[in-house]
């Protein structure tokens, strides 16, 4: 064996173990070719975005540019994203504008809390927080998407706090959004308004709020309805024509949480990775209605699992692999951002009503009661790290910027999905393999003459790992340090590029 054929065999031993066992896995083979299209989305820089809790305020130190490993991951993982900062608890959340601002009057559901998942307690914020938040903006490079308190709020206070807002983040300031899943105000476990409001309460709520908004800040652009999962509500908000605060409409949002509850033994790592066949659908629709009235579709809050995610499963490879394939999928249609939640385990589950479903779930016992799901963790007296669902995040942010491309051929017998993007000198193609027993052989055409063909790979020991991830055979080290390690060359014969992509794995191919 010559020293060529010795190296090519070491590499495959290295990448895919499994060759080295006895019964090696059974084996998809598929092709794959790239086409442009003039009606192709370009998926926007700022599509990387993480969600906080509005909570999350109440620490100044937090969001602040003196956190410096927290400003690393965010650059990290994209220095041109966006930061949602929302959730259950932005609808408790008041500030204090001066000195003699008192709270608001806490709406309580009048039936046992222990059945209700908002939470039952006010969280103060004060302007020493905005201005360290502007200045983590600062640092970060992302833009923000703020969210102002609509369940115990009026609109004076609203426009108080939205006014200090966008005098201190400036041209970071992506858009406001006024309450948060307000769908789900009228449900029992919700308990912010009655059982008889619905949607066109809202709309004149809404209203209200916004105009007293964009009296004080008259360049105020705006986002809703935020909803928790009616894609109704959403196609119903767009169309509306909203009177004077309709231009300032900038984007329709919504959120999703791919399985849950965490403590339902149905939610599992197979169903996550088999998907969701409304997906696709439901998200063209929204982005029409976006469109056709100068608007865009962007999804502010979402991960793997709702009420906190599950253990397991929401901080695994699973995670990793689901993120990427989730993000791509709507960019591909045109959605023009992804907000996964996180943050502290404290204001998780304060956001949940003290709620912890996923603690009960562990197969072993954790430290963290909630935020399994977290992109990055950052816990009171520990250290700052990205968590696997991260790397999926930062693999899917690589395409970030570039026109996308169709992907056409047939993946059937699998579960995988190809998505490909055109940038100024070659292609990039995100493949993503969520079976963890068939191995994926790819030939991948492109629109030109492939001249070389190289990749990254997305890996882990298992879909259930929650560490010895790898992204360009690398792990993301303290202080977000990361640079890819391993940049394999792959074959091309034929006019195509050939990938083998193991059982449970993704990787990212250059076409050049």
């Amino acid at each position: 064996m010559n020293r060529r054929s010795f190296l090519a065999h070491a590499s495959a031993a290295a990448v895919y173990p499994f060759l080295r066992t006895a019964s090696p896995a059974p084996i998809l083979s598929a092709e794959v070719t790239l086409a442009d299209h003039p009606l192709a989305p370009t998926i926007p820089l700022t599509f990387t975005g993480l969600s906080y809790e509005l909570a999350q305020l109440t620490d100044p130190s937090f969001f602040s540019a003196s956190n410096t490993d927290l400003v690393a991951h965010f650059r990290l993982l994209s220095p041109n994203g966006v930061l949602r900062i929302g959730g259950n608890t932005s609808e408790f959340c008041w500030f204090r504008a001066s000195t003699s601002t008192r709270p608001p009057k806490l709406r309580l559901p009048p039936d046992n809390l222990d059945a209700n998942w908002m939470p039952h307690q006010l969280f103060e914020i004060r302007p020493e927080a905005i201005d360290a938040l502007a200045g983590f903006l600062q640092a970060t490079g992302w833009r923000l998407i703020y969210g102002l308190n609509f369940g115990n709020n009026t609109p004076e206070r609203a426009a108080a706090e939205a006014a200090y807002v966008a005098s201190k983040t400036g041209e970071h300031l992506e858009f406001f959004q006024i309450g948060n899943e307000p769908d789900f105000y009228r449900d029992a476990n919700n308990g912010t308004r009655p059982p008889s409001w619905d949607f066109h309460d809202y709309l004149q709520e809404w209203i209200a709020f916004a105009q007293a908004i964009a009296k004080k800040v008259p360049a105020a652009r705006f986002g809703g309805p935020d909803v928790g999962a009616s894609s109704y509500w959403m196609t119903r908000f767009g169309d509306q024509p909203l009177a004077t605060i309709g231009p300032s409409l900038a984007a329709i949002t919504g959120h999703y949480y791919a399985e849950g509850p965490p403590n339902d033994p149905s939610v599992t790592i197979q169903r996550l990775l088999a998907g969701n066949p409304k997906i696709d659908s439901e998200t063209r629709q929204i982005v029409a209605i976006a469109q056709a009235h100068g608007r865009v579709y962007r999804m502010t809050e979402g991960n793997s699992c709702y009420r906190g995610g599950k253990p397991g499963m929401s901080d695994a490879f699973a995670a990793a692999l689901w993120a990427c394939d989730y993000m791509l999928q709507l960019a591909s249609l045109g959605c023009t951002g992804v907000n996964l939640h996180g943050g502290v385990s404290a204001f998780l589950t304060a956001g949940l009503g003290g709620h912890t479903p996923g603690f009960e779930t562990a197969k072993v016992q954790q430290r963290v009661r909630s935020g399994y799901y977290t992109p990055i963790s950052s816990e009171p007296a520990s250290p700052v790290r990205a968590t696997p669902i991260f790397y999926g995040m930062l693999l899917a942010n690589q395409l970030a910027g570039e026109k996308t491309l169709r992907v056409v051929g047939s993946l059937a017998g699998g579960n995988a999905a190809v998505y490909a993007s055109k940038g100024t000198s070659a292609y990039k193609v995100a493949a993503i393999n969520k079976d963890d027993r068939t191995a994926l052989v790819l030939a991948i055409r492109s629109p030109k003459p492939i001249r070389a063909a190289t990749a990254w790979r997305l890996q882990a020991p298992s879909l259930d790992s929650t560490e010895g991830v790898t992204l360009g055979g690398a792990e993301i080290a303290a202080h977000a340090q990361w640079a890819a390690k391993t940049l394999e060359r792959l074959e091309v014969r034929e006019g195509a590029a050939h990938l083998h992509l193991p059982p449970a794995s993704a990787a990212l191919v250059f076409l050049s």
